[in-house]
């Protein structure tokens, strides 16, 4: 087990649920059977609270840990971009991240190719959210 994943993961700051949330979405892996449950606050075209909860390995647990720091007060596009543009990093010559979301190369790799839909799950769930 990568320790790096465990760090990542053990950051829970947005482990929680919003209750007067704008945005929600639940989603579930059908792969493995992780379940992601997110709920936001969008206020002028941001990110200005993101909650999550799940049921979930830990490198779901990193990749929702990770990115609900990381999309906070980001503009939706940019957001959306990097979740299009998210399955794209595990090939085998990654398409370079913008510098803003270089934190993410920690958890996207080759070497964690295997737990690929486990990484995206939140990723899903985001983008469903948004979309809603």
């Amino acid at each position: 087990m990568d320790l790096e994943i465990i760090k990542i993961a053990s950051n829970t700051e947005n482990h929680k649920i919003i209750k007067n949330c704008t945005h929600s979405s639940k989603q579930k892996n059908s792969i493995c059977g992780d379940e992601m449950q997110i709920s936001l606050i969008l206020k002028n075209n941001k990110i200005i609270d993101f909650g999550y909860q799940c049921k979930s390995c830990i490198f779901c647990q990193a990749s929702v840990s990770l990115l609900s720091r990381k999309v906070t007060n980001k503009p939706i596009e940019k957001i959306k971009k990097f979740i299009n543009e998210s399955d794209s990093f595990f090939n085998e010559k990654p398409k370079q991240l913008p510098a803003e979301w270089n934190i993410f190369k920690k958890i996207f790799n080759t070497k964690n190719t295997s737990r690929k839909e486990c990484l995206l799950l939140p990723f899903k769930a985001l983008s469903k959210a948004l979309n809603s």
